[in-house]
């Protein structure tokens, strides 16, 4: 049996800490939700708080730390295994393993590069973002910061980057399709993948051009359906030649 309640840390508008939340949802485990001020997160996280590291979303759950998605999810099927995120079938859990895996390795890239870059083209996007956060003290007063914030972090994606990331974008849609269509993703209970992925796909729906390509495939059903309000919205950004790469 746990004791206590769990405390999860973020950032604000982090897809992240949105799947840390389902997952604890899902569990009907009694949380707190913290968020700490983008960048500030890497000195809090593990000088204050006393995690090994810096990686949202960050759980205190039982006496236990835990960093990043992938982790928390084994954790809390060891902590309450009803409901699983995890099938028991070995094979079954071995796909749920790897499409897991590959939403944080693979997919996680294009919203972790893509997503700073476009905001930092409309600063002022970047307070929607803020919507719903919990950093304990007014939203209001990191809203001036935040569209910095998105344009320092954007420095490291070139526009090559940016380019390439645009013209890969449709095929690791695709691939989410091919793995909702093979039953791994969107069966009758939610698994850690389903969790993973979406919130990488329903991020990447906050802006406008990126929605537009994502919108008639399964992916985005999916990502509706498991992040119906994930905050943040940003306009159309792209010239014509970026979205051409989309297609």
């Amino acid at each position: 049996m746990m004791h206590g309640k769990a405390k999860l840390y973020g950032i604000p508008g982090s897809h992240n800490a949105a799947n840390g939340e389902a997952m604890l949802r899902h569990k009907g485990i009694p949380y707190e939700r913290r968020d700490l001020i983008t960048g500030a997160h890497a000195l809090i996280l593990p000088r204050l708080l006393g995690f090994d590291g810096d990686t949202v979303p960050a759980l205190k759950i039982d006496g236990r730390k835990v960093l990043g998605s992938r982790a928390i999810a084994r954790a809390l099927d060891e902590l309450k295994p009803d409901p699983p995120l995890f099938p028991a079938d070995p094979q079954e859990r071995r796909r749920v393993e790897d499409a897991d895996r590959w939403g944080e390795d693979v997919l996680q890239q294009f919203p972790r590069r893509l997503l700073y870059a476009l905001v930092a083209r409309e600063p002022a996007s970047a307070k929607t973002f803020l919507d719903g956060a919990r950093l304990g003290f007014p939203n209001a007063l990191a809203a001036p910061s935040a569209g910095a914030i998105a344009k320092l972090k954007s420095r490291g994606t070139s526009e090559g980057q940016i380019r390439a990331d645009l013209a890969a974008l449709p095929a690791a849609v695709a691939e989410v399709d091919r793995l909702i269509e093979t039953g791994v993703l969107g069966g009758e209970s939610r698994n850690a993948a389903d969790f993973q992925i979406a919130a990488q796909v329903r991020i990447l729906m906050t802006v406008d051009d990126l929605r537009a390509t994502i919108d008639p495939r399964p992916a985005a059903a999916l990502a509706r359906a498991v992040y119906p309000n994930l905050p943040g919205h940003v306009g159309a950004v792209l010239s014509a030649s970026e979205r051409a790469l989309l297609r």
